[in-house]
């Protein structure tokens, strides 16, 4: 095991980790400010994948396809909110829990409708197919330099609207006292619809940047949807600077436990052995994780204050 591969695993975990954060922060936001747990958010990275590899297929322009899967998954996530969402509000987080599950199930079955059960082939940007010399003996793809890029330009936008802005003002306010903020003139329900179109347009952008490089299939929404709440448990609820130190840690992590766990293991165990305990650990390395930060932290690393 030499340098240059560990610093390929470390590029592959801090691109995996920022893609985890552009999921978990918009969740986060959800469930911090408007106490709503929305299971069906995954649901939301998994459209904004199926629609930006069909843009991309059709057109040929990547960067075309992302902003469709986002305006469009946008507006789905509008529609869902007026009907649904804003109804479970107010209501017990098991209401809620069952209601997303439902839109989880309903947005599988339009898949089903609309594209087949077959999983889609995104295929990678002709301008980033190749790799980019980082280092002598380390050519790494462009395309994931790309989402690494993408992924600290978001979160940094994604700071300043939440604190430096008056819309930020605002959503901290109705998250901080909503009674209180409403009694002042501030429309909590349009910053709270504001807020899940935010997530929505997060989680679309995550799935169409992962598109080229992930199966884009039914079911892929639910697989995302539980490292992004293992990084919203270890960030603190409701932060963001939580759900980006949580997401880099959790990339890292997973990354790590995949790359150096088997081979670590096939150096001390049979190798029959160390195959099947090799991806098993590995697979658990994010909760083992969870349970640390926890025991030290039970609120997370940085818990949203109000």
């Amino acid at each position: 095991m030499d340098a240059i591969f560990v610093f390929e695993q470390l590029l592959n975990g801090l691109g995996y980790g920022l893609m985890l954060f552009l999921i978990a922060a918009g969740l986060t936001l959800v469930f911090g400010i408007m106490d709503t747990m929305n299971l069906a958010h995954g649901s939301l990275y998994m459209a904004g994948a199926y629609i930006a590899a069909r843009v991309h297929e059709a057109s040929g322009a990547f960067a075309l396809a992302v902003l469709v899967a986002v305006g469009v998954t946008v507006a789905i996530a509008a529609v869902a909110e007026f009907l649904v969402i804003r109804r479970l509000y107010r209501r017990d987080h098991l209401v809620q829990v069952l209601a997303t599950f439902g839109i989880i199930l309903i947005a599988d079955d339009a898949v089903k409708a609309i594209w087949g059960v077959a999983p889609l082939l995104a295929s990678t940007p002709a301008a980033l197919a190749g790799p980019v010399a980082l280092l002598e003996g380390l050519p790494y793809p462009s395309y994931r330099l790309l989402l690494i890029g993408a992924g600290l330009t978001v979160a940094l936008g994604l700071h300043l609207l939440v604190n430096k802005t008056r819309i930020g003002m605002l959503v901290r306010a109705g998250a901080s006292n909503r009674q209180m903020a409403e009694h002042m003139g501030v429309r909590v329900g349009g910053v709270f619809a504001f807020v899940f179109a935010l997530g929505a347009a997060l989680a679309a952008l995550a799935g169409a940047l992962m598109a080229p490089i992930s199966a884009v299939q039914i079911g892929m929404g639910e697989a995302i949807l539980i490292p992004a709440l293992v990084v919203i448990v270890i960030g603190g609820i409701g932060s963001v600077r939580g759900a980006f130190v949580a997401a880099l840690l959790v990339g890292l992590v997973d990354t790590a436990g995949r790359a150096f766990l088997p081979p670590a293991l096939r150096a001390v165990l049979p190798p029959a052995v160390a195959a099947d305990l090799g991806p098993a650990l590995a697979g658990i390395a994010m909760y083992v994780l969870m349970a640390a930060v926890l025991s030290l932290k039970p609120a997370g690393l940085f818990p949203a204050r109000g």
